[in-house]
């Protein structure tokens, strides 16, 4: 029986480009492999036949052979050149052959879930990106508030001066890696498919270094302390994070750079407690000046001082707040509040004089407490009701 012409089988027209080839071929693989076509018994050889075309087509100059020769050019003596033995299954060939036309369809449909899309199966692998940095710091409540200008000193990686990163002695180019003729990948063929593997030789990168830069030992980069400016903004809380692009270590071989990334944490602080753009403050004030009332002086985070007036009769507990005084939006939009807590002081080492003042003001004080009148007819009626 005669074999049928490639492009027939493959559905293709003379001259198809290899974009066209391929995408043939996946539609036929995915079409009639035996897998899916249990129930019909030709499935198998039509199969073996679409993978047998695939093989000549998609090399160039098998290609060329038998769009001159057609068949012929694949058996006796042309076979020898055109087809190192014949294509597939047709030519005798044997499974290898097989294996790498499925091969290549097999990392187009399954690519992207195993890592490693058309560009890392057709060439090696990019250099490598250097690794991100992340670095702590602290600022204060009044750093955070003004914002400032600061030096980091940093360690990381930076490009070896020497070899100006490409890792060889004196600058000079790497070359293809034997192993993997600049791939940065090797296959082993097991049964119908074919296992890719990084290259153990040059790390997938695709080249290796004959000799290796005395300096960075081959790496292209070298441990060094880096002093980096930063500005930090006005608003920064705890968590916020500052990205500098290309800050980071820089990369094997010339590869690019990471990232630097500013974790701040603003310290607590004596007197004042941060609540996003609002700020707290706690203000002792003393018994009579609570019941009095009058004026005090309240310290803002600006480092001036604010005059608040407490209202006569202030409980420990009551809040004023002072508009603005709080702290700035990291993103514009104005500044928060502050807010002044009072806390009436109980007053402590007294002397007898006043002590024999306290008493006779208690015993004229009965109408002025009227918390705690309410509080004690509560108590009274709870008891009762108990008793009842």
């Amino acid at each position: 029986m005669s074999k049928r012409d490639y492009y027939d089988v493959l559905g293709l027209k003379k001259g198809a480009s290899p974009e066209e080839i391929k995408k043939a071929y996946r539609g036929k693989a995915k079409e009639l492999h035996p897998d899916r076509n249990a129930d019909n018994p030709k499935a198998e050889d039509q199969f073996k036949e679409a993978n047998e075309a695939y093989e000549v087509l998609k090399d160039e100059n098998k290609k060329a052979a038998y769009d001159r020769y057609g068949h012929a050019a694949f058996e006796g003596g042309m076979g020898a050149s055109a087809g190192r033995g014949g294509p597939g299954f047709g030519g005798g060939a044997g499974q290898g052959d097989f294996a790498s036309a499925f091969s290549d369809v097999f990392d187009d449909l399954f690519g992207d879930f195993m890592g490693g899309a058309g560009g890392a199966r057709g060439g090696r692998q990019r250099a490598a990106r250097g690794a991100d940095l992340r670095y702590n710091l602290r600022v204060t409540l009044e750093e955070a508030f003004g914002g400032l200008h600061k030096t980091l000193n940093v360690p990381t990686s930076v490009q070896c001066g020497s070899c100006s990163g490409s890792g060889a002695e004196g600058g000079g180019e790497p070359t293809t890696c034997p192993t993997c003729s600049g791939m940065g990948k090797v296959r082993a063929t097991q049964g119908f498919f074919t296992v890719e593997r990084t290259c153990p030789t040059c790390s997938g990168l695709g080249q290796i270094i004959k000799n290796p830069c005395r300096v960075c030992g081959g790496n292209g980069r070298v441990q060094k302390d880096r002093a980096l400016s930063v500005n930090i903004p006005a608003g920064v809380e705890t968590g916020t994070r500052i990205r500098l692009a290309g800050e980071g270590e820089a990369g094997m071989r010339g590869g690019p750079p990471g990232d630097l990334y500013i974790f701040l944490e603003v310290a607590p602080h004596d007197l004042f407690e941060r609540d996003g753009a609002s700020l707290h403050c706690r203000v002792p004030v003393s018994m009579s000046a609570a019941a009095l009332g009058g004026d005090i002086e309240v310290p803002t985070i600006d480092g001036g001082r604010s005059r608040v007036k407490i209202p006569a009769g202030s409980q420990t507990g009551r809040q004023m707040r002072l508009r603005g005084k709080g702290m700035p939006a990291l993103r514009g939009g104005g500044s928060g509040d502050m807010f002044i807590e009072l806390a009436v002081e109980t007053p402590v080492n007294l002397t007898s004089k006043q002590r024999e003042l306290l008493r006779e003001f208690e015993a004229m004080s009965e109408d002025n407490n009227p918390e705690s009148k309410t509080f004690f007819s509560s108590v009274k009626s709870f008891w009762d009701s108990m008793k009842g």
